[in-house]
């Protein structure tokens, strides 16, 4: 029997799943860049109340998510990409590209031109899918977050244009 993929909305009932997503997508990055990842450190019930979250299901399982918010700035409105993660168990079956084109659908709906998201630059793989996928290096810093501990600890910010929000009404 054939396993069904659906994604629904996440409310606060899914903290505890998420963080344990969340925990074994990330475990992997923990020797290369010495510290816990981001998404590791995040507060998941609190998250799930500010944020939208997207859970990907396959048959009963959780088997990834995209964490999204919108930001409104002064001309820089966009729709912000906090987290995507994809179970180890369920890599490389396009669930991550789904949802990153699901936050495309979320973005446009809500008439917003861009998308953003951040990673880490020693997440290579990571960088060719988002480029691959047409996001584009805005800029590069050091990560300021807690347990930096090495100076190659770097933040590559990317941000991809879907096309200009509607006029505004009068």
């Amino acid at each position: 029997m054939a396993e069904t993929v659906g994604i629904r909305r996440g409310e606060p009932a899914d903290a505890a799943a998420i963080r344990a997503l969340v925990d074994a997508a990330y475990a992997k990055w923990i020797p290369l860049i010495g510290r816990l990842p981001t998404p590791m450190q995040a507060d998941y019930a609190q998250a799930v109340r500010h944020h939208r979250f997207d859970l990907l299901e396959f048959g009963e399982a959780l088997a990834a998510l995209i964490e999204t918010t919108r930001r409104d700035r002064e001309g820089n409105d966009h729709l912000l990409i906090v987290n995507v993660a994809v179970h180890p168990r369920y890599q490389g079956r396009g669930f991550g590209k789904r949802l990153l084109a699901r936050a495309e659908t979320i973005a446009a709906e809500a008439g917003l031109p861009r998308l953003r998201l951040y990673t880490h630059n020693k997440y290579t793989a990571n960088l060719r899918l988002y480029a691959a996928l047409g996001y584009r290096v805005e800029r590069e810093e050091p990560y300021d977050g807690p347990g930096r501990t090495r100076d190659d600890d770097i933040t590559v910010h990317m941000v991809k244009t879907i096309g200009a929000a509607p006029p505004q009404q009068a």
